[in-house]
């Protein structure tokens, strides 16, 4: 018994540990596409320092390696990862990871030798918000006029650099470039748009208009709302008793028959008769006797 109580009590740490202790990737410039020799940060932002979060990634190359190992990529400092100049092999996917093995969310970051990027959000969008997406160039002016596309079909051209999709929907999700007519185009970038959280309205209250001035006197005893919490208690001890007291009943009559049934050690009793001695049977003939004398004196 103590054993399961042990292995029970071990299961809700664990799983208390898994759903508290969550950590989520940041990425500093926020952009999924960044030029070469750029510099970039990763974050690990935790609710618990103690995890030894730390940042790991898998390169094309299908390496999974974590920041500062054998000094092959990044500059590890506690939860985050610095890497100074990015390079084309530093596309890939990154994440957190703690020493238990638990992960964060995933971002995808693309390095580019070439002339142009798409600044784009590196997390989810949620529905009906509103998202930019930037054409930079590596060379000024930086925000040319651009085509934005998304999975393969042209969007619309802005002589800004700049597209702003107003209340995105899921219908909004997909692959997204720009392409500048003098520099080219940029890699493409996937965007993802999550569901909005549904929020249920606060009941309205009736209370809320101003109240006359019949009745804004304080209510008596006898208009009080009968104060349903105490129904709730009566009736659940009322079905406690039902479902329990059959059950003392059955184990009170239990215990009273064991208590009572007879046993080995105990001494039959006898109803056998004896016959009655000489003297006995001396006392029966004189009490004969007498009963005969007193009814000879009463007959006249």
């Amino acid at each position: 018994m103590e054993e399961a109580s042990l292995l029970w009590l071990l299961f809700l740490t664990s799983l208390l540990s898994c759903t508290t202790n969550q950590a989520s990737l940041t990425v500093s410039p926020s952009s999924s596409q960044m030029f070469e020799d750029e510099f970039v940060s990763l974050s690990c932002e935790e609710d618990d320092s103690s995890a030894g979060w730390t940042v790991w990634r898998n390169t094309s190359g299908h390496i999974r390696h974590q920041c500062g190992e054998l000094g092959k990529w990044g500059r590890s400092a506690g939860s985050s990862c610095n890497i100074s100049d990015v390079d084309s092999v530093d596309s890939g996917v990154y994440w957190c990871e703690s020493r238990e093995g638990a992960t964060s969310n995933t971002i995808n970051i693309t390095v580019t030798g070439g002339s142009v990027v798409l600044q784009s959000p590196v997390l989810p969008v949620m529905e009906g918000h509103d998202v930019t997406l930037t054409c930079r160039r590596r060379t000024p002016p930086s925000n040319p006029t651009a085509d934005f596309y998304k999975d393969g079909s042209l969007i619309r051209t802005e002589p800004t650099g700049h597209m702003t999709i107003h209340h995105v929907s899921r219908s909004d999700e997909g692959l997204y470039k720009c392409l500048s007519s003098s520099d080219g185009e940029s890699p493409s970038s996937w965007i993802s748009v999550t569901e909005k959280p549904t929020t249920t309205a606060p009941p309205t209250s009736a209370a809320s208009a101003p109240p006359t001035s019949a009745a804004s006197a304080p209510p008596t005893s006898a208009a009080l709302p009968p104060d349903s919490s105490s129904y709730h208690l009566v009736f659940g001890l009322l079905r406690h008793l039902v479902v329990f007291c059959p059950y003392c009943i059955s184990t009170v009559l239990m215990v009273s028959l064991y208590r009572h049934r007879p046993t080995g050690n105990e001494q039959p009793v006898s109803m056998a008769m004896t016959p009655p001695t000489q003297a006995e049977e001396g006392l029966d003939d004189g009490y004969d006797d007498v009963i005969t004398a007193v009814t000879t004196e009463h007959h006249f």
